[in-house]
């Protein structure tokens, strides 16, 4: 067990939070995770975050700037509940269409309700598929985007090679993850926030403190931002660069494929 950072060279996809698990079992364990959390995931991330998500969401959307086309694809995956999916829809005066992927059924239940609430389901589809294998053709999207989900995906190297694959030439990817605090002093308040208060949260909200045990835990073993950075352009990304958010509780990056 071990709270350091992993590399540009990989790990995640051996590490459940702290624990080191085999190959090939951190996929199920997730799922469990995102099951049990899905219906409070989003009241959650305005807990963990101090509603701050929602500024660094609106960020990414706006660096994406969606053009008001009918034609203009974007995938977004991991974001099951559509929150991404349902500010790019609208940031592009609900021309463009998304599609949301997510590997876990019950976080898309809550995002095809939210859709028909919204009046989005004919903007917005959604597919239970998985991150490392996407199901779509090579060149069909305009936009590929993340948002606190690449942490999650165990080989998140074939993660970032399948987003290649599936953008067309001059295609954008766009990745919002927690990353590493840059700022002395906040770096130490937000490591206690993360690990007293966040699980303790989730038990008096959500019910449950493990799945938030294991969230903070995956937030402190991902790679920092230019280790993630390399990551990206060994996948075949230009342009890459990133954005920190307040002060590094988490990155925006962004490349392009060229």
């Amino acid at each position: 067990m071990s709270d350091e950072r992993t590399s540009a060279a990989g790990g995640m996809d051996t590490s459940y939070g702290f624990q080191s698990v085999a190959s090939g079992e951190k996929q199920g364990l997730v799922n469990d995770v995102f099951h049990r959390v899905a219906k409070r995931y989003d009241v959650m991330n305005d807990v963990m975050s101090g509603g701050l998500h929602r500024l660094w969401k609106e960020a990414m959307v706006a660096a994406l700037n969606p053009p008001a086309r009918h034609d203009y694809r974007v995938l977004d995956v991991a974001g099951g509940t559509g929150d991404i999916a349902f500010r790019i829809v609208e940031a592009s005066r609900r021309e463009a269409h998304a599609t949301v992927l997510d590997i876990n059924g019950s976080m898309l239940a809550v995002g095809r309700e939210r859709a028909q609430q919204r009046k989005l389901s004919g903007n917005v589809d959604f597919i239970e598929a998985n991150a490392e294998e996407l199901p779509f053709d090579d060149a069909s999207f305009d936009a590929y985007t993340i948002a606190f989900g690449i942490r999650n995906v165990p080989d998140i190297a074939k993660a970032l090679g399948e987003a290649r694959r599936v953008l067309k030439r001059g295609g954008r990817l766009l990745v919002l993850e927690f990353s590493e605090v840059q700022m002395p002093i906040l770096d130490k308040v937000y490591e206690a926030w993360s690990f007293n208060a966040i699980p303790a949260l989730g038990k008096a909200i959500a019910g449950d403190d493990e799945p938030y045990r294991y969230l903070v835990e995956s937030i402190r073993k991902f790679p920092n931002q230019r280790d993630f950075a390399d990551m990206i352009a060994r996948a075949g990304f230009d342009r890459v660069k990133w954005t920190d958010y307040s002060g590094g509780i988490a990155a925006l990056h962004s490349a392009w494929k060229l």
